[in-house]
Parts: C-alpha cells; sequence; structure tokens
C-alpha cells in the first residue's frame, strides 16, 4: 500500500518543556488520531520527518510504533513561522477502503495555443478519495487551449474514485494572450496622456 515508512517512539512526557527537548534532540513530537480509540503521542527523526513533509505530503505512510505498523497520512503540520522547521505533526490513522480528504497542489501540463499562456489560479484542490487512491496532485491539461479560455474545477476530469470537495464554479487557471513588450509600452504611453 505505502513504502513510505517511519520509525517512532512513544512519548512518555507531555507538555511544551518536554517538547522543546525533544526538538533540541533532533526528534519532532506528533500525535496518531484514530477512530474509536485515543490518541497516541509520539515522536520521529526530524529529518526524516522533514523529507516525507517535502516528498509525499498527501501519501500513505506507515508507521512503526515499537513493533506495531499503522497506516496513517498527514493531517496537520505546524512549522516555526521564520526557520520553517517542522516543529509538531498530527497523523489520521486510516484503514483500506476508507475514504479521506487531503488538500493537494494543482498542476498545469501542456503548453498552451501559440501566442497564448496558461495561469494558475487555484493552487491546492481538495480531493476526496478512497485511501489506496490518495493523489499526490491534480494534473490540469492545459494543451492547445486559446486565450481567453477559463477552466473551471468542472471541467477537470478526476481518475476514477476521486472527487473534487471544490466549488464546480471554482476557477482552476486562465488562459490569456501573451503580451509583447511593443504592446506593453504602446499600453503605458496611452495611459501616460
Amino acid at each position: 500500500m505505502s513504502d513510505v515508512k517511519l520509525v517512532a517512539s512513544a512519548r512518555t512526557s507531555f507538555g511544551k518543556g518536554a517538547a522543546r527537548q525533544l526538538r533540541r534532540d533532533g526528534h519532532v513530537p506528533a500525535v496518531i488520531y484514530s477512530h474509536g480509540s485515543a490518541a497516541e503521542h509520539i515522536y520521529l527523526d526530524g529529518h526524516e520527518v522533514f523529507l516525507t513533509v517535502k516528498n509525499h505530503r498527501s501519501s500513505l505512510l506507515n508507521i512503526d510504533l515499537d513493533g506495531e505498523v499503522k497506516t496513517v497520512i498527514i493531517k496537520d503540520v505546524q512549522r516555526d513561522p521564520i526557520g520553517r522547521v517542522v516543529e509538531h505533526i498530527d497523523f489520521l490513522a486510516v484503514k483500506k477502503g476508507e475514504k479521506s480528504t487531503v488538500e493537494v497542489p494543482v498542476v498545469l501540463v501542456g503548453e498552451a495555443a501559440a501566442g497564448a499562456q496558461a495561469t494558475l489560479e487555484l493552487m491546492k484542490a481538495t480531493v476526496e478519495a478512497d485511501v489506496s487512491v490518495l493523489p499526490e496532485n491534480v494534473e490540469v491539461s492545459v494543451d492547445g487551449l486559446e486565450a481567453g479560455t477559463v477552466l473551471y474545477v468542472k471541467d477537470v476530469t478526476l481518475p476514477d474514485g476521486q472527487v473534487f470537495i471544490n466549488e464546480d464554479d471554482q476557477v482552476v487557471a486562465v488562459v490569456n494572450e501573451i503580451r509583447t513588450a511593443d504592446e506593453s509600452s504602446d499600453d503605458e504611453a496611452t495611459d501616460s496622456e
């Protein structure tokens, strides 16, 4: 199901001071939330967490907690506002066949028609899917689209089993005409008169 595996240890001390000490030691405090059971307080290696958050934000992860492997997704990441270091992470335990909602980046693929350029308007989309097919991102094709075209959420087709949570009339991308330097200077000259 998931090839990303993190090794965790149970936390025995809690509070601000204990969390600071974990961070000083190169660890990240975390919590695993499960349906119908108590939250589990853990800590993980800081470097592994950094790489996982960077490369597998919406993937299924396996956490090995004292020999017991739990399948989870990242629910929330708290970062230091200045250094952008991961300070705390929340996971949600999931089971195969269960649906989950994730926020994933939107990526434009392809090239608009000659003389046109696509601009991404919706940076992140909210998608609901079975946990076994959670997307890493949503790819939106702009291949051959002419200037003046507006793509809405309703125009984007997701793979089977995935559904947008965003509103159908939300703008995903806009295709505009590319302006040359001559056109820009002509418009500026007209505006200044």
